[in-house]
């Protein structure tokens, strides 16, 4: 019976996986400092419900890290969040992204980045990004650091209301093509708040290079840890997107609150 119990336990848990963007690099806490040529981090989950339809849901945040010897690092990250109805898709959304940065040992250092993402429930049929940061050191101590960076970066965006995602009205169809380039400014922190406890957030806050410039896209993110083993964490994330500048006609602000478990590798 506790055996049944625990494995039901586990399972509930990793239906609730968090959906988290913070890198596990840049916590304070567990054994994210212990040096290693490569490191990983996996979320994922799977649900199914059986309702009118068969409804399918599946997450996955994974991250790489690959460690140069001159204290330069490769991040490859990628997450998806897939969900059906039957045979009709209700979410598709997700990221790739491949990043090269300092390992936290530089006051100034270079973080260059490209990415290409989508969310079909807001009509963005795809987005693709290449920029690059001057990371600067503020803080760094044992238990605590933080971090600003400005630079810049090139966006080329493409918006379908025609995708069966889609979640809001299609009276008339749009099919834009945006491109610009952008202010980027962001504020990277982590706390130690305990011995098995530390806080990680990141605040970015891009603005336009056009005649838009007053309408920036801020987006916050942040992961409250909870360490139960050297391979194991429980999480509770949250994160807000608010942009003033979209190209559809749907909500400027978007929030997202959710508890999960992490397996470190």
């Amino acid at each position: 019976m506790f055996t049944k119990a625990v494995l039901l336990a586990i399972i509930l848990l990793l239906c609730n996986s968090v959906q988290a963007q913070i890198l596990n690099v840049d916590r304070e806490n567990g054994t994210d400092t212990i040096p290693k040529k490569f490191k990983a981090s996996v979320i994922a989950s799977f649900a199914s419900d059986k309702q009118k339809s068969n409804f399918l849901e599946f997450s996955n945040t994974t991250e790489l890290d690959y460690f140069l010897k001159n204290n330069y690092f490769f991040i490859l990250l990628n997450q998806t969040d897939l969900a059906f109805n039957g045979n009709k898709s209700i979410e598709n959304n997700g990221f790739i992204q491949i990043r090269f940065r300092d390992k936290d040992t530089r006051v100034v250092a270079l973080d260059a980045f490209t990415q290409f993402q989508w969310n079909g429930i807001l009509g963005m049929e795809n987005r693709s990004l290449l920029g690059a940061n001057c990371r600067i050191n503020c803080l760094e101590k044992k238990k605590s650091d933080f971090y600003l960076s400005i630079g810049a970066f090139y966006e080329l965006e493409n918006w379908n209301t025609n995708l069966i995602t889609y979640a809001y009205s299609n009276d008339i169809p749009i099919n834009i093509k945006r491109e610009l380039i952008r202010l980027n400014t962001s504020a990277k922190f982590a706390f130690k708040l305990g011995d098995k406890v530390d806080f990680a957030g990141v605040n970015f806050v891009q603005f336009p290079l056009n005649g838009h410039f007053f309408k920036p896209r801020w987006a916050f993110d942040s992961n409250l840890y909870f360490e139960m083993s050297k391979k194991l964490n429980f999480i509770l994330h949250y994160d807000h997107n608010y942009d003033d500048y979209r190209v559809l006609p749907i909500d400027n602000y978007y929030y997202n609150i959710t508890l999960g478990v992490q397996l470190k590798l």
